[in-house]
């Protein structure tokens, strides 16, 4: 184990001893590569840089109560990957190459991996980037398949503590036939003046409004934004929201916990109904949002009025990662047990 402060990391990168490639090349992956350079070689036109073929998965591996550190649903990053690499016309990284590279990864730098207790995991990312040079505008015929970690804390410096969030309307994520429903880099560039803004104006994140309409709640920043009233876990659906694996799990434990899950469209006018709302990624795992203010008109949606996250997402957070740190029973098989870690 590192002699690293585990309880005062953040969300940042840490340098860590190893990280894993493959390359396509000639019609076909390559074995994968170990080494502990922090940089890459790219040919200058590579479509990665001018036309952005590049997507690229989060992931969290823990370090269970146990002692025992366990990967959270692996398979549906993969999935997700896959449905990226169509989505821009990239090489698919088969499941195999992909389950192995992890395995090798977390393996490697398991001295990274915080300790049970910190709050801390193992944040975990795959990348996939074109890099076949291109002049036209056309797909790459050589990739790279990456994989890095890094030890992380809280996305969010307030941590399991409700944040003030912004609903926007000047700024659009993706358009609905877009990239928005699949993890690419091209998403993140168009919500970063938006985010940055949001941050100087006091705010955690912007909530962005539909780009069609502006009357419906889309992607909260980085993360899919849920809703809790009557009863009800309310999230929005949308063809320009990343579909989360969080969420899809919080959906899961929601009905579990005898919640009815809706997946539909939420107008900005409802949040003054719900009684929790929460943003959820990989990241945050849960983000409890204590108030909404919609920017352009000015109105403050107050929905934690003592402070506190509420009841449903507390119940939430702690159904979710009680599984990720083996501290409750994993009825669903979401998590893998990494050997030898």
């Amino acid at each position: 184990m590192k002699n690293i402060d585990w309880k005062s990391i953040g969300f940042g990168y840490l340098k860590t001893d190893y990280n894993v490639r493959s390359y396509y090349k000639n019609g076909s992956w390559g074995p994968i590569e170990v080494t502990s350079d922090e940089t890459i070689t790219l040919h200058m036109a590579a479509t990665a840089l001018h036309y952005g073929q590049e997507a690229f998965e989060g992931m969290k591996a823990y370090r269970g109560k146990d002692g025992k550190v366990r990967l959270f649903r692996w398979e549906e990053n993969w999935k997700r990957l896959e449905r990226s690499a169509d989505g821009i016309l990239m090489q698919r990284v088969p499941k195999e190459l992909f389950k192995e590279a992890l395995d090798i990864v977390i393996q490697k730098n398991k001295d990274y991996i915080p300790p049970y207790g910190t709050n801390g995991s193992l944040y975990i990312r795959p990348l996939l980037i074109g890099s076949g040079a291109k002049v036209g505008v056309s797909p790459a015929d050589e990739y790279l398949f990456m994989i890095f970690v890094t030890p992380v804390g809280p996305y969010f410096k307030e941590g399991f503590k409700p944040v003030k969030m912004q609903i926007i309307k000047d700024y659009d994520r993706a358009a609905p036939l877009g990239t928005g429903s699949i993890k690419v880099g091209g998403n993140y560039a168009a919500s970063l003046a938006a985010v940055v803004r949001s941050h100087k104006e006091g705010y955690s994140s912007p909530i962005f409004a539909d780009a069609k309409t502006k009357k419906l709640i889309d992607e909260a920043g980085p993360a899919n934004f849920f809703g809790i009233k009557d009863g009800k876990y309310i999230t929005p659906q949308s063809p320009s929201i990343l579909p989360s694996i969080t969420n899809m799990s919080l959906r899961e434990i929601a009905r579990e916990l005898g919640l009815i899950v809706e997946e539909r469209s939420v107008p900005i006018e409802e949040i003054a109904t719900f009684e929790e709302a929460g943003a959820c990624g990989t990241a945050a795992v849960i983000s409890p949002i204590g108030a909404i203010q919609d920017r352009e008109t000015g109105v403050m949606y107050e929905i934690s009025k003592d402070g506190k996250a509420g009841e449903w997402c507390t119940k939430l957070y702690n159904y979710l990662t009680g599984i990720q740190y083996g501290e409750i029973e994993d009825k669903f098989n979401w998590c893998t047990i990494v050997d030898n870690a």
